[in-house]
C-alpha cells in the first residue's frame, strides 16, 4: 500500500475542490459587480476574506487527514519510516557481523 501516494491524492482532491469553489466565488462576485448589486471594492474584499478563510480551513483539514491516515496505518500495522530505518540499520550490522564471521572461518 503506497500510503504517501494515497495521502497525496487526497490532498490534491482537496486542493482541486478548493480551487473550483474559489473560482466559482470569484465568478459570482464578478456577476454581482456586473449586475450592479455589489461594487468592485466590496467584491474584492469578499473574495479575499473568503479565500483567507478557505486557506485556514484547508490547512486544518490537511492536518486532520494526516492524523487520520497515520492512525489508519498504525491500526493496519504499517511501520513508521523511523522503524524501517532502525530495522535497516540492524540488518546492516547483522550482515557485517556475518561477513566478519565468514572471513574468520576462511583464515
Amino acid at each position: 500500500m503506497d500510503t504517501s501516494n494515497l495521502l497525496r491524492q487526497l490532498l490534491m482532491l482537496g486542493v482541486g475542490t478548493t480551487s473550483l469553489v474559489a473560482e466559482r466565488v470569484k465568478q459570482m462576485s464578478e456577476e454581482l459587480v456586473r449586475d450592479g448589486k455589489l461594487d468592485p471594492d466590496q467584491a474584492k474584499g469578499f473574495v479575499d476574506d473568503f479565500m483567507s478563510q478557505i486557506n485556514v480551513d484547508q490547512k486544518a483539514v490537511e492536518k486532520q487527514m494526516q492524523r487520520q491516515v497515520r492512525n489508519i496505518m498504525q491500526d493496519l500495522g504499517v511501520p513508521r519510516q523511523s522503524e524501517m530505518d532502525e530495522l535497516r540499520g540492524r540488518l546492516d550490522r547483522l550482515e557485517r557481523q556475518l561477513r566478519d564471521l565468514e572471513n574468520k572461518d576462511w583464515r
